[in-house]
């Protein structure tokens, strides 16, 4: 399999210490330790310093040489980084032990497929953003990035009233639900 000669290379340049490879397993693996976290009580630092956790416990093992990956690395670290973060929350209280009960766990791999749908959904949205063109970018823009309001928006792009500028809002909305759309039943993110 493809991954796994991949994962085989991360590993044996994470064992000597190249740098590229460091910074490879953390551009294609820190979003996904790092949801898992900010979901989970966490915050961004949190999910630095757990990830930077597992990325030891990975690289001592690669060290030792013995060490031989029996599953995807994304699923070793997201498994490594889950325990880590587990024990860190018992050790701060911030979790009661019955939510640790294994039985009602999610599996990891259901974890991560959930986690890499969403990621193919949100890659799938920019491609309809990209897409939709001008006005209606900026104008979705305007009101659910930088949250101004339809009179703002009005005066902004020379609409009349702000019940205009709501009407364009609307069908923006429904042009990029309809590239949206079509995207997904093109895309198919894992669904």
């Amino acid at each position: 399999m493809n991954n796994k000669l991949l994962d085989v290379d991360l590993l044996k340049g994470l064992a000597a210490g190249d740098r590229k490879v460091i910074g490879r397993i953390y551009k294609d693996h820190f979003n996904m330790i790092q949801s898992l976290i900010v979901n989970n009580n966490g915050s961004t630092d949190d999910a630095r310093d757990i990830f930077q956790e597992a990325m030891i416990v990975l690289y001592d093992k690669t060290r030792a040489g013995s060490f031989e990956l029996n599953c995807q690395l994304k699923t070793y670290l997201y498994s490594v980084s889950k325990r880590l973060w587990l024990k860190r929350l018992q050790q701060n209280n911030r979790l009661l032990s019955q939510e640790i009960d294994p039985d009602t766990t999610i599996l990891v791999e259901e974890e991560i497929a959930g986690f890499e749908k969403r990621e193919a959904e949100f890659e799938l949205m920019n491609q309809a953003i990209q897409r939709l063109g001008e006005p209606c970018g900026s104008l979705l823009d305007a009101y659910y990035i930088r949250k101004m309001n339809m009179q703002d928006i009005a005066l902004q792009f020379g609409y009349t009233n702000a019940d205009n500028a709501k009407n364009q809002k609307y069908k923006c909305l429904m042009r990029l639900k309809k590239l949206f759309f079509s995207e997904y039943k093109n895309g198919n993110p894992n669904g």
